[in-house]
């Protein structure tokens, strides 16, 4: 509902609101940071232009405009605005906030519901909205820090369209803070080196850096002029965004196994430091190593594992902070490891061998015969013991009769496997020779 007739809050009172909220933008054109949504050519632009807005899913972490930009397209496109949080509100809620938007639509009016952190509803809860949205009811903008793919219907999100809010760069950010300093009339106490950290504390979160100077701003001493330290002693330090169980969760370890394949031990190192702040348990990321040793690196490098598995163990006998440290040797150690994904790609060709050819019975010359029946029925005939034939290799056949000779494991020309293709190579020669 329109504040228009609203009355005059006095100055002192205005003052005193949060410096986010005072300067919050008035037009979708004033809104920085999300240029692909709300600039001349963004989605948002052509949406009001054309006149037609349709219902959507803002998704994006936290301080980057969603409930702003929500506001100003119900101004902009003359719509009544409706704003309810998944996290207080519930059936009953929504069944007022929809018996008034067909109220407003009998009266011509369209209804934009806002809906902040639409992924707190349950399923059942999600699927009231559909009715409301197919006939014209409301428009629904939901807001989610959430990967909507996961966490929303997939017959809400075939109604919506979804658009991503990014994180505020360091451009957007240093444009919100100068704002700032016009709405206060005055710089803010920091070097230039202190006012980059503001700019990396705020970790793309726009209320964040607002909020942030807000303190800046509170605690400098008059004609003080703060250093990084000195900034960092005041405002203490904003916890990451990262959530063990969600987006930043996986995008990191993501990231930080990807690094590690990619041999690159400097960015592997940063992301695997990125978890330690955040919090993340070392033991997982112990865990994880130990899988990049075996997928990534395998018989490469076969040290890989066991010191992988030993950076682990190590951890979880020291602890926090000196366990750390084992586990960042492990990660440098396997970023620079030369890199095979042969047993890996060879273990899930034999998976997928044996789930499509059943129960077949090994070749019965490799059976052992421990009852007279099995003698009788050609257990163990012809079996060659290894130890006993030239280079100890007797070239038989080991697969199911029924299959015939497979060729699972292709080990690449590099590491520890350069010795072992070596080895292979060798036994298929004797095995042609000697007829196996």
């Amino acid at each position: 509902m329109s504040d228009l007739f609203a009355p005059k809050v006095p100055e002192d009172i205005e003052r005193k609101r949060p410096l986010a909220d005072r300067l919050r933008p008035k037009h979708l054109a004033e809104v920085t940071g999300q240029p692909h949504l709300t600039g001349p050519d963004g989605v948002l632009t052509r949406m009001i232009a054309s006149g037609s807005l349709g219902s959507m899913i803002f998704w994006g972490p936290p301080g980057t405009g969603k409930t702003t930009v929500a506001r100003l397209l119900s101004g902009e496109a003359g719509l009544a605005f409706e704003q309810i949080s998944a996290i207080f509100s519930g059936v009953a809620d929504l069944k007022k906030v929809f018996e008034a938007a067909r109220a407003r639509r009998m009266n011509g009016r369209q209804t934009l519901l806002f809906v902040d952190e639409i992924h707190r509803f349950n399923r059942a809860q999600q699927d009231s909205f559909l009715p409301v949205m197919e006939d014209g009811t409301i428009i629904l903008v939901g807001a989610t820090t959430e990967n909507p793919s996961f966490e929303l219907n997939a017959a809400l999100l075939s109604r919506a369209r979804v658009l991503t809010f990014r994180p505020h760069d360091a451009e957007s950010l240093a444009e919100l803070v100068a704002r700032a300093e016009e709405a206060e009339g005055k710089k803010l106490p920091l070097d230039e080196a202190a006012r980059q950290t503001l700019l990396m504390m705020a970790d793309g979160d726009g209320r964040a850096i607002l909020t942030l100077s807000e303190e800046v701003w509170r605690a400098a001493r008059e004609g003080e002029m703060l250093d990084p330290q000195s900034l960092l002693n005041i405002v203490q330090r904003r916890a990451p965004i990262y959530d063990k169980g969600q987006d930043g969760h996986y995008n990191l370890i993501s990231a930080l196994h990807k690094a590690v394949r990619g041999s690159d031990p400097d960015a592997a190192l940063y992301y695997l430091a990125r978890m330690f702040d955040a919090g993340e348990d070392p033991l997982f990321l112990g865990r994880r190593l130990v899988r990049m040793a075996s997928e990534d690196i395998g018989l490469a490098d076969p040290q890989a594992l066991v010191i992988a598995n030993a950076a682990k163990d190590a951890y979880d006998f020291l602890g926090s902070p000196e366990g750390e440290l084992a586990l960042a040797e492990a990660c440098v150690y396997l970023a620079t490891a030369p890199k095979s994904n042969g047993v890996y790609t060879a273990y899930k060709a034999a998976m997928r061998a044996a789930k499509e050819n059943g129960s077949l019975l090994p070749p019965k010359h490799i059976l052992n015969a421990p009852t007279k029946l099995m003698k009788t029925e050609g257990y163990g005939d012809g079996y060659r013991y290894d130890h006993d034939q030239p280079d100890a290799f007797s070239g038989q056949d080991y697969f199911p009769t029924e299959m015939g000779r497979q060729k699972f494991y292709n080990p690449p020309d590099r590491g520890f496997e350069r010795e072992i293709n070596k080895r292979l190579q060798w036994w298929d020669k004797l095995r042609k020779e000697r007829g196996g």
